[in-house]
């Protein structure tokens, strides 16, 4: 999607996807340390981005759209938190390398194949070394519920998609899985989805 068309999609009063943490990501919270630095990439509204900063963590939420932004900001504000944020295209974006400790990417899925190939492999470039990448998606039966999500199967997630693309690292965890999931009028209902968290080699 275009820039303006996130804004747009983003522009309500209300948070697209609520302001609760995705449920993978708050399972894991055993994998998180009090002054980890994380990257929270297409952090949209910041529901994920803050929750990562109330656990202590050095978070850098980025997004494409200045509107998600501004209300991941007010969000941080009302919860107590410092987040740092950061407007930017990531096709574009000036990731770094062995920047992060942890590297949160959350339905993100407004890339083509080409794209996402290029995304994986920036994420694992800002990784330091035994960082761990925590990623959640949708699967292409995920067009059958119609639930969240872009109607672009080639756009969706299969096990052995993310197994070739992180076959460089340690799988820490691998699953797809039919469940539902409550994330504002964004994500709503059963969800075909698939979890990974992988560990950049030391």
């Amino acid at each position: 999607m275009a820039r303006s068309m996130w804004d747009e999609r983003y522009a309500g009063g209300e948070y697209l996807f609520g302001t609760a943490p995705n449920a993978f990501l708050v399972r894991q919270r055993h994998r998180l340390e009090p002054g980890m630095r994380c990257l929270a990439v297409a952090d949209g509204e910041g529901r994920n981005g803050v929750w990562l900063a109330e656990q202590g963590l050095t978070v850098l939420s980025v997004d494409s759209s200045a509107v998600a932004s501004n209300k991941a900001g007010a969000l941080a504000q009302q919860k107590g938190v410092n987040l740092n944020l950061e407007v930017a295209d990531l096709l574009n974006w000036e990731w770094g390398e062995n920047r992060f400790d942890f590297v949160v990417a959350i339905f993100v899925q407004f890339a083509t194949p080409e794209q996402r190939a290029q995304l994986f492999v920036s994420m694992k470039q800002c990784l330091t070394p035994g960082g761990v990448l925590l990623l959640q998606g949708y699967t292409p039966r995920q067009l059958d519920y119609v639930t969240g999500g872009p109607p672009v199967a080639e756009n969706m997630y299969t096990e052995p998609l993310l197994r070739a693309a992180f076959s460089d690292m340690e799988l820490l965890h691998l699953e797809e899985h039919d469940s539902e999931i409550h994330e504002g009028v964004g994500h709503d209902g059963m969800s075909a989805l698939i979890d990974v968290v992988a560990r950049k080699p030391k």
